[in-house]
């Protein structure tokens, strides 16, 4: 596998990875083989360090410093909510309130204590569909929401979506399972409808501002079509 390359200089390196790959090995998924880290190595001839991280099922724009003595600077720039990310996602219902933040703190997986979670999202399309997904409603409807999220906590997205009880598509673990097989029943929607489209930020070394950005993949932008959305607001 080829990753695709996004930006690349002498001190950072940014593909735009595809969702089902793993970051790095993790005991979650002792049994893989194949990560990013190990194959944009391969790739490139040298070594590369992760500067933040994507949820497996997550595709988009993922950043990796070429030198460790810049890694520190790119981590601050994420712990000092300097670095700006952008994602898109589908989600099951659409939002009375069509721009806003969900100021909802989340418990850390590791230490089971509550954290600051804010997650921004404005809703860029919605649809009414002609089917019946859940068995409740004699029709079905879809937002597709660009999101910023002031912190990183594990699966902050997908669990502030849940908490607002407007689930991302495809989401196995935090998702509407009822929704999630009807989906992949009539349409064969089988990954997570969540993608990081940019990342901004100012370069540790040179001080430019850098823009990160890629298209969602094909499988997004299929259901896109499916449910009668569009990536433009107009």
């Amino acid at each position: 596998m080829e990753l695709e390359i996004l930006f690349e200089d002498e001190y950072l390196i940014a593909i735009n990875k595809p969702s089902g790959l793993l970051v790095h090995r993790t005991s979650i998924a002792a049994q893989e083989t194949v990560f990013a880290l190990q194959l944009l190595r391969d790739q490139i001839g040298q070594h590369v360090y992760p500067v933040h991280r994507l949820d497996r099922p997550t595709s988009g724009v993922l950043l990796f410093a070429k030198q460790e003595k810049v890694l520190p600077a790119l981590k601050n720039l994420f712990s000092d909510r300097e670095m700006e990310k952008i994602y898109l996602t589908i989600v099951r219902g659409i939002p009375a309130i069509l721009q806003g933040t969900i100021d909802h703190p989340l418990k850390s997986e590791r230490s089971g204590r509550l954290q600051e979670a804010k997650t921004n999202y404005q809703v860029l399309s919605e649809s009414e569909m002609p089917f019946n997904s859940t068995g409740r409603y004699p029709t079905s409807r879809y937002s597709l929401l660009e999101v910023k999220p002031e912190t990183g906590r594990t699966h902050q997205i997908r669990r502030h979506m849940a908490h607002i009880r407007h689930y991302i598509l495809g989401d196995k673990k935090h998702g509407d399972n009822k929704q999630n097989i009807f989906l992949e029943r009539e349409f064969g929607l089988q990954n997570l409808m969540l993608h990081a489209q940019s990342l901004s930020f100012t370069h540790p070394v040179g001080g430019q501002p850098v823009k990160l950005t890629c298209m969602p993949p094909s499988h997004f932008q299929r259901t896109l079509r499916d449910l009668n959305l569009q990536l433009s607001k107009n």
